[in-house]
């Protein structure tokens, strides 16, 4: 004769108790289950290798370019080139045309992109990216030539060139960027109400973010490469150095103007890194 326990009495595996005939989970074990991150509270987190391996790497690169220029024998006109901060002049000058240009670079590219994926303005594309396309196919060196003639010798001319040179990669991500967005996202933003310029502004370029700055970065690097260029038309800058010790056979002032002009195009290129990752919109993170 078997006996058989009551409803009340019943135990079930995986931490259920049977009673009454419902069947419920400890709350201690349902406090053990893992739960899913949320979005909202997900930390934007910058590798201690991102933020140090490429900084100490041009320190190193640098602190060995000084310690060769202190043992280094320098002639008359090695010395003279580099003295009386000459080194610290072209070096600020070049920072002046890349962030000057580059300035005027998103100012008009960035908006001249939103204006084109317009209704409106779709048809015009082809003719902006094409000359957009020609700026950049030019050689930098005959496109500053034919300025110069133009505008005469100075910053301006230079500035004009760079800013020519850069504008393709932001103009055309921007354009790829806003086109790549998701249509029903637009359809729904629009059927809540939102205005053309709330839907612009609060889903289309949050979401076209990721692409607008990887062509600011490319067009901060070109910035900084093009601007070495700009002694030729008056402009100044690290290009200073690099002509004078190829035209003089200093090979000390040609080795400082390279390495400082490679080393400012690191820098620029890993802090852009930064920003691509700092200014991308937590609800892309999310799914990564």
């Amino acid at each position: 004769m078997s006996s058989t326990s009551g409803p009340s009495s019943g135990r079930r595996s995986g931490g259920e108790d049977e009673i009454g005939g419902i069947a419920h989970q400890d709350d201690d074990e349902v406090e053990r289950e893992p739960r899913p991150p949320s979005p909202a509270g997900t930390r934007r987190r910058v590798g201690w290798r991102k933020l140090t391996f490429l900084p100490a790497v041009l320190i190193a690169v640098l602190l060995a370019t000084w310690l060769w220029f202190r043992q280094a024998d320098l002639d008359a006109l090695s010395r003279n080139a580099l003295s009386d901060g000459q080194v610290t002049k072209a070096l600020w000058q070049h920072v002046q045309l890349t962030v000057i240009s580059t300035f005027f670079v998103l100012i008009i590219a960035i908006p001249l992109g939103v204006l084109l994926t317009r209704r409106a303005f779709r048809k015009a594309t082809p003719v902006a990216m094409a000359f957009a396309n020609m700026g950049q196919a030019t050689p930098a060196i005959g496109l500053l030539a034919l300025l110069v003639i133009w505008l005469g010798i100075g910053r301006r001319a230079a500035l004009i060139g760079i800013i020519i040179y850069a504008v393709l990669p932001v103009l055309s991500n921007t354009i790829a960027g806003l086109k790549a967005n998701d249509p029903t996202l637009l359809e729904a933003a629009r059927g809540i109400g939102m205005s053309p310029m709330g839907v612009l502004t609060r889903v289309e370029l949050p979401l076209a973010v990721p692409l607008i700055l990887a062509g600011v970065r490319t067009a901060l690097v070109l910035n900084v490469g093009t601007a070495t260029l700009a002694t030729f038309g008056g402009g100044g800058g690290l290009g200073v150095l690099i002509t004078t010790g190829i035209t003089s056979q200093r090979m000390p002032v040609l080795v400082l103007g390279s390495i400082l002009t490679v080393a400012l195009a690191l820098l620029v290129d890993w802090l852009a890194s930064l920003a691509e990752l700092l200014l991308r919109p937590r609800g892309l993170e999310a799914g990564t």
